[in-house]
């Protein structure tokens, strides 16, 4: 199940004072589930650039408090640094990092700017993806003429801000205005050359960076640059959109590099770039030898990238989600110069890491698992395990689907069974989600029964929190109990069509189903007698008993097919 995550990049207009920075990301890091990545303080531009990421509401909630306690430390009358600004918080982006959009930041944006406004009185300007025309797309337009430049710009029909607009007064003099927007996810990469001419570095980065190069007379490289009839540079549009780059000579590698800034992930991929810079170096008589990602980058980027590579081998899909990343630092050289350790690179481990409370059920070896489920504790117990079976399962009938795809003199129908090793590959992922999620809802049936019942008010809600956690543990055994029924249609076609060497894993694994279907049924039950609501319990009954007739029914046909692979 992937998580919402996104990311926070707001800028705030003091570099030199430590005390106040360190106050702003206080209040940043007071909202539990934030994980703050970096703080970056600049003393010439007297700016810090502070970068935290969490679910949608908890950064948006740390955003907000950031910019009020901004506004209460930094006084923008006094503020002087090189780079431009126009507010306290000069600029607050969100980034969709995963499972979310760009559209539901921009939307999460507007609301976050409205807030601010409202509570705090400061002037606010939605760009990018959350701006209201397109002129103010550009954060350029927003911030036209700076600090210096908003008595004459709020409250003026067309300059003024989007929310909180009004005459400048002490308030905004104090507090300045600020852009809030949202933007796609910036990934920084390097590209390693084996060549230490920058020149050549450059000419490669031109090749394919958005903005081109200049067009000169005759086409050649010394010929006078071209223009147009307004006197601006001809450019000709280099191969990669969303993209920027220059070349560079690095001491500390002796190496030059193509540096990339891929600004829009959505019209080029990392693995994108690194193809075409790789083929744009070849043509200059360079090669691209490794990658060295800046900063973090999100999962997808690698997920995508390894899967492109495994398609280009024609190689199965349906693997674990490491392999496929391993996959993709194979593939880009991305530890050439360094070690790159997916957990401190990749923002969604680095917050599972920095999230996970004690080692969960899925994390403990068969062993450890078995002798805690045989333990004196109640939980884990069968719809634990139950959804392990599910596991199982899928696990068996994606291994069958692998074999399949590699098996010699089948390469030409690697894809469809890469195809079905991913469906497989899929559930699991879920089955495994719902081993630990069993166990935290029985916890739930606890915590509700342990809370006090002194008074009639808490009697009232303590009935209605027990409700409320039982029907929870009834859902969740039943969300297994209709995925391991769902398995069956896959795993005959498994059965049917994969490697018949491997035709009694598909029957095990259609028996493992059976097991998870008929464990969770059972666990459905024994939390819906416990409801309130006796229509509900009894629609949650016949449900359970419906999905065994119908697992039983389709174990019987996966096992005819795998018997007969067998037996002939």
């Amino acid at each position: 199940m992937e998580k919402r995550i996104i990311e926070c990049v707001p800028n705030f207009s003091e570099g030199r004072n430590p005390e106040v920075i360190k106050g702003i990301t206080d209040a940043i890091e007071s909202v539990e589930g934030i994980k703050l990545l970096d703080v970056d303080p600049g003393a010439a531009t007297n700016r810090t650039v502070v970068t935290f990421v969490g679910e949608p509401e908890a950064v948006v909630e740390a955003a907000f408090r950031g910019i009020k306690r901004a506004a209460e430390l930094i006084d923008m009358r006094g503020h002087h640094g090189a780079h431009p600004r126009m507010g306290a918080t000069d600029v607050c982006p969100l980034v969709p990092v995963s499972g979310i959009t760009l559209e539901e930041c921009a939307e999460l944006a507007r609301k976050l700017g409205k807030r601010v406004a409202d509570e705090l009185a400061i002037p606010v300007y939605a760009y990018e993806a959350s701006a209201f025309t397109p002129e103010r797309k550009n954060l350029a337009v927003c911030r036209r003429g700076e600090y210096e430049a908003l008595p004459e710009r709020l409250g003026v029909p067309g300059n003024g801000a989007d929310f909180g607009d009004r005459p400048f007064d002490e308030a905004a003099a104090r507090t300045g205005a600020t852009a809030i927007g949202a933007r796609g996810f910036l990934i920084a990469v390097n590209f390693n050359l084996n060549t230490t001419s920058t020149r050549r570095a450059n000419a490669i980065a031109f090749d394919v960076r958005e903005k081109g190069r200049p067009a000169r007379e005759g086409g050649k490289l010394t010929g006078k640059p071209l223009k147009d009839e307004k006197g601006l540079p001809i450019m000709i549009p280099g191969t990669l959109k969303g993209t920027k780059a220059i070349g560079w000579y690095i001491d500390e590698y002796g190496i030059a590099q193509v540096s990339m800034n891929i600004t829009d992930t959505s019209l080029t991929s990392l693995h994108q770039a690194f193809d075409e810079v790789s083929r744009a170096a070849a043509a200059r008589g360079v090669r691209v030898t490794g990658t060295e990602i800046v900063g973090l980058v999100p999962k997808s980027a690698l997920v995508e990238a390894g899967k492109h590579y495994l398609t280009l081998q024609q190689r199965s899909l349906g693997i674990p989600e490491d392999e496929i990343v391993r996959m993709a630092v194979l593939s880009m050289g991305l530890d050439q110069l360094k070690p790159f350790d997916p957990k401190e690179k990749v923002v969604e481990y680095m917050l599972e890491a920095d999230n996970e409370k004690g080692k969960k059920l899925i994390d403990l070896s068969c062993r450890d698992f078995a002798f805690t489920t045989a333990s004196e504790s109640p939980a884990p117990g069968g719809g634990s395990v139950a959804a392990y079976m599910g596991a199982l399962a899928a696990a068996l009938g994606t291994m069958v689907a692998n074999l399949s795809a590699h098996k010699p003199g089948w390469d030409d129908r690697w894809k469809e069974f890469s195809d079905l090793a991913e469906e497989g590959q899929h559930a699991l992922d879920h089955f495994m989600h719902l081993v630990d999620a069993d166990t935290e809802a029985f916890n739930g049936i606890m915590a509700a029964i342990g809370m006090p019942k002194g008074t009639e008010e808490e009697r009232r809600e303590r009935a209605a929190a027990l409700e409320a956690a039982t029907l929870h543990a009834a859902e969740l055994p039943l969300d297994t109990a209709k995925r391991a029924c769902a398995l069956f249609p896959w795993l005959e076609n498994v059965a049917r069509n994969g490697n018949p060497a491997s035709a009694s894993d598909a029957g095990v694994a259609a028996l493992a189903a059976t097991a998870a279907v008929r464990g969770a049924a059972l666990n459905v039950r024994i939390n819906a007698v416990g409801l309130a609501d006796k229509e509900k319990a009894q629609q949650f009954i016949a449900e359970s008993q419906q999905l065994e007739a119908a697992a039983l029914a389709a174990q019987d046909s996966v096992l005819a097919i795998v018997n007969n692979h067998i037996i002939k």
